[in-house]
């Protein structure tokens, strides 16, 4: 009988417009998946709306999906300031909702997340989505957000297992 517990992490792939997230399930080195989905808030909404809608969205999922632990993809800065900004705050809101239900939340910078699934932090979306259709034949098509949520569910797998080794040694 095996000691190891299973971990269900929910992997969050932060945006205004489309949130990503995934939920995969650890035990040992096997990764299962469970769900994912793409978290589209009414774009003609007021921005506080919006907001309001993707925390509660990520409230639903955790609660339907009961996961042990969550991890979001750090936001990616680019030259316009108020997009970042916007970006923040969606990234607030996936940070605040697992935090709210007692989950220990993890961050990852998108180029982590891309070597863990990929093997190289410049890869592009489609070979994210490829990966995940190999390491998660049961996801099927995926849409990129939802395939970026769930490699970052992966790395933090894969993180959580090299601190499990390192702690062993």
């Amino acid at each position: 009988m095996s000691a190891i517990r299973p971990v269900r992490i929910l992997g969050l792939d932060p945006g205004l417009r489309r949130t990503g997230w995934g939920v995969v399930t650890v035990e040992g080195a096997r990764l299962s998946h469970v769900a994912h989905g793409v978290i589209r808030p009414d774009e003609a909404a007021p921005f506080a709306e919006r907001l309001l809608a993707l925390f509660e969205a990520i409230c639903a999922i955790i609660e339907t999906h009961a996961p042990d632990e969550a991890a979001v993809e750090e936001t990616f800065v680019n030259t316009n300031a108020s997009s970042t900004l916007k970006l923040g705050h969606a990234r607030a809101a996936c940070l605040i909702a697992p935090a709210r239900a007692g989950l220990p939340v993890a961050e990852y910078a998108a180029t982590v997340v891309k070597k863990a699934v990929v093997g190289t932090g410049g890869a592009d979306k489609a070979q994210v989505g490829f990966m995940i259709r190999r390491l998660l034949p049961s996801a099927g098509e995926t849409t990129a957000d939802a395939a970026d949520a769930l490699a970052v569910a992966i790395a933090h797998a894969h993180a959580r297992r090299g601190r499990a080794l390192r702690g062993a040694a």
